[in-house]
């Protein structure tokens, strides 16, 4: 047996597990301009070094869209405390080593901790186990009961090891992606913005030289990615990817999935690394941050709700569904940079 043909056998069985524990809209290909046609952007600003920028107006932002000047229909510069903003951390027990769970656990709960336990923003926790996606209910800005409730939570459930091989691999990327999606769905019916710190290596890539996907699989993952960005904007989520352990099974390549942040033309573009944490997450507008400091990294993550603007846009009309739009927002003041979700497709 090649390992090319081992590699598509594994990656067709995720991709069926996939498809199948997704919402309907994962089915089909699903509306991404929404009943109301509006693309929201929350758009941090900062200079060379990180600090917030503060003080502009709608006249310093050029909004391109496909690579075209895109008029903005509202503007808004945004106080995160005064704004509706929570945090949700996710320990992922699927992908970090089991050696380094407790180590993990410990350095967020000294996070929840910090400044006296007075959290900036309302904040829970999420843990991803092979059970599933399990989200502790009633976000606080009391730290220290949080960190009361991690320490007594389990998050060590492991069953599908590295051992296993890429069949292994390919379950995890599967319990992940449909983690990653209940919480969206989950998310999506309730108000305000929510910034996701999933502190993880990310889960397996599976793409590479010997991974080949047939057409079937091309479509299934083409479908997910257009659904998971559909499901990110809809819920107001900036995914951030939060790794302080080391880089996992991406080809020892600690920034390969770079290869796969552009938005998708087409089927015949898609691979697994499309689907990669690091991925969704610079497409949400988040940051893909790794370090040994894991408390200094989620203060980065949140302190991006502290100042920002939000900008909407009216979606153009299209002839052809789900056309991918590449955003890019340009800031008149030197030296600073914009972040903000990488694009959007469409729907006529």
């Amino acid at each position: 047996m090649s390992m090319k043909w081992y590699s598509a056998v594994a990656v067709s069985f995720a991709s069926l597990l996939i498809i199948a524990a997704g919402s309907a809209c994962a089915q089909q290909m699903p509306a991404q301009s929404g009943a109301s046609g509006k693309i929201q952007l929350d758009v941090a600003v900062t200079t060379s070094k990180g600090a917030p920028v503060g003080a502009l107006t709608e006249q310093d932002f050029t909004v391109l869209d496909n690579k075209k000047p895109h008029p903005i229909a509202s503007f808004a510069a945004v106080k995160g405390k005064d704004a509706k903003v929570e945090v949700l951390i996710v320990l992922d027990s699927v992908n970090t080593p089991y050696t380094y769970l407790g180590y993990q656990r410990d350095q967020v709960a000294k996070y929840l901790r910090s400044n006296g336990g007075a959290l900036p923003y309302p904040t829970t926790f999420a843990v991803l186990t092979d059970k599933g996606f399990e989200l502790k209910n009633g976000a606080t800005k009391d730290g220290n009961a949080l960190a009361n409730t991690l320490e007594h939570t389990n998050i060590g459930l492991r069953v599908i090891t590295r051992s296993q091989g890429f069949w292994g691999a390919a379950d995890r990327m599967t319990v992940s992606l449909n983690g990653l999606r209940s919480l969206t769905q989950a998310e999506e019916k309730r108000p305000g913005r929510k910034l996701v710190l999933w502190v993880s290596p990310g889960w397996p890539l599976l793409s590479g030289p010997e991974v080949d996907l047939d057409g079937s699989q091309e479509q299934d993952v083409y479908r997910n990615a257009i659904t998971f960005s559909r499901e990110l904007r809809k819920a107001d989520i900036t995914l951030y990817s939060v790794n302080s352990w080391g880089a996992t099974e991406n080809m020892n390549r600690e920034f390969f999935y770079e290869s796969f942040l552009d938005g998708l033309k087409g089927p015949g573009d898609a691979e697994w690394g499309n689907l990669a944490l690091q991925v969704l997450a610079a497409q949400s507008g988040g940051l893909v941050l790794s370090s040994n400091d894991l408390i200094g990294m989620m203060k980065q993550c949140v302190d991006d709700a502290n100042r920002y603007y939000r900008i909407v846009l009216n979606a153009p009309p299209d002839e052809k569904p789900n056309t991918y739009h590449r955003i890019e927002v340009k800031v008149a003041q030197r030296d600073v940079e914009a972040r903000t979700r990488a694009g959007y497709y469409s729907q006529p």
